[in-house]
């Protein structure tokens, strides 16, 4: 797997990753939500730039442009709920885009323990396509990994890019062998730690309650 790991990289991205991790800034839900969407939108950007491509003769009022132009076929995967305003983003770049979405959740055992639940998915055919799947949060990696097995039966993709805000180390080295070779993570931030019930330290929170309030607990 090919890290594009951009926290020690000086730039713009930073500026919106230090507002979603701020406990007094990400108190503004709509910010919250506009800044996950910025961050999508930076990744794509530096994505677009390892896509296949080709150029393309465009009329002007004045004449013809040759413009090189990305051309792979384009699945966007986002899970839900946490994953949509990310999802947006990437949308934003990649506006004929195809989109598939999972519905998948932690299911607690007991005070520490928990498993990955897939329940929904909804998703075109993935055969020879290249698929983005989207989660902001990655912290045990288990859901990535979760979520490509519930894929497999839709095809399979010619290629394979991650896209997260933080991650924790723990679970980058988890989904490493969870994929193929040459599958890419862009990630924004990663974080040394897990605490006991599975967040990312010292992370943001829960990025789903943070974009659309707090949820009844099960």
């Amino acid at each position: 797997m090919q890290i594009h790991d951009f926290s020690d990289k000086s730039s713009v991205l930073n500026t919106f990753v230090s507002e979603i991790r701020s406990i007094t800034i990400q108190k503004d839900r709509m910010r919250f939500r506009r800044n996950i969407e910025r961050v999508g939108e930076i990744l794509s950007y530096e994505m677009s730039k390892t896509l296949s491509s080709d150029f393309i003769s465009v009329e002007t009022p004045l004449g013809k442009s040759d413009i090189n132009l990305p051309k792979n076929d384009i699945v966007i995967c986002s899970i839900l709920r946490a994953g949509l305003p990310f999802h947006n983003g990437i949308l934003n770049y990649f506006d004929k885009a195809e989109n598939a979405f999972i519905s998948a959740y932690r299911h607690h055992l007991n005070s520490k323990d928990f498993e990955i639940i897939v329940e929904y998915i909804a998703s075109p055919n993935l055969e020879n396509k290249t698929l983005v799947l989207v989660d902001p949060m990655l912290a045990t990696g288990q859901s990535l990994a979760l979520t490509y097995e519930a894929l497999k039966s839709h095809g399979t993709p010619k290629q394979i890019h991650l896209l997260s805000v933080i991650g924790a180390k723990t679970g980058v080295d988890y989904i490493k062998d969870k994929f193929p070779k040459n599958t890419h993570l862009w990630i924004a931030a990663i974080d040394d730690n897990l605490n006991d019930k599975g967040y990312i330290v010292p992370g943001l929170g829960d990025a789903g309650d943070l974009a659309f309030g707090p949820k009844l607990k099960n």
